[in-house]
């Protein structure tokens, strides 16, 4: 029996399409909300709608913290680690338990992610076009909103520090061979509308990578081929998202180290036009 932690902050608009996506999925032991910092209603829809949820109402507005104080309430493993704006395919738990259970070698995986552009901008369906081809993307717990650790794998660190990207900090504790994307399980998830929303949660993320890299918290990151891969792309007849891509891509790079060195009074950057 598998336990899921949820972490909400101000998620009222999309709570409901997560849990609901959780309701009577096979291998589910216990789901916990961890609600942080909330300034809407996210925590009372929880209570009221949702009995058979543990919900948390923490205070303090910090994912990572929540995280922590989730795992107090842990009893089973695996655990399932899904963001409030996502949604989990029919069966993924049971597939995903199955598929670690058939592998011992697997301590870190996450469903495949489905990504709907389809009230997206045309540049942030160009982005998605080639960010979704990239081997670094398609192959092993990147881009899906979501993970699964096992107890062992948990045993790799002690708490979720302070940072920006925890999905990178876990990722970063597992050898290539040790995590993976498991087939026949997804989750659904929903694109930004316009180029200033992805900008927007593309920066949060580089900046992430920057801080885990500069407290080196990032022991086993992979290389990344993109050069030659991209070059490939902008000689062939994918020119167009390519050329997309890497713009934007560029801009966000930028935009992230100017933010860098002023981190410490960080405000969470969120999409709002996808909720």
């Amino acid at each position: 029996m598998a336990s899921v932690i949820v972490p909400a902050h101000n998620e009222a608009s999309v709570i409901r399409r997560c849990l609901d996506s959780l309701h009577g999925q096979a291998g589910l032991d216990t789901l916990i909300v961890a609600c942080n910092g909330c300034t809407d209603n996210t925590a009372e829809i929880v209570r009221k709608e949702y009995p058979n949820a543990i919900c948390l109402d923490i205070v303090t507005p910090s994912k990572v913290n929540a995280l922590n104080e989730a795992e107090k309430w842990v009893t089973t493993w695996p655990v399932f680690y899904i963001d409030a704006d996502t949604r989990l395919s029919a069966n993924a738990i049971q597939t995903i338990m199955q598929a670690l259970e058939s592998n011992p070698t697997l301590l870190l995986v996450a469903p495949e992610p489905v990504i709907d552009t389809s009230q997206s901008s045309w540049l942030v369906r160009q982005y998605y076009r080639t960010w979704l081809q990239l081997p670094y993307i398609r192959d092993g717990v990147v881009a899906t909103c979501s993970y699964v650790i096992t107890q062992t794998g948990r045993e790799r660190f002690t708490e979720f520090p302070a940072i920006i990207n925890d999905d990178g900090f876990v990722r970063c504790q597992f050898e290539r061979q040790e995590r993976g994307n498991i087939s026949g399980a997804e989750i659904f998830i929903t694109a930004p509308q316009d180029l200033h929303s992805l900008i927007k949660i593309k920066t949060r993320a580089r900046l992430g990578n920057m801080q885990l890299a500069a407290a080196n918290l990032c022991t086993k990151a992979d290389k990344k081929p993109y050069s030659s891969i991209l070059l490939n792309k902008l000689m062939s007849r994918e020119f167009v998202p390519a050329l997309a891509y890497l713009s934007i891509a560029s801009f966000i790079r930028w935009r992230a180290a100017r933010q860098y060195h002023n981190l410490r009074p960080y405000t969470w950057e969120k999409d709002q036009s996808s909720r």
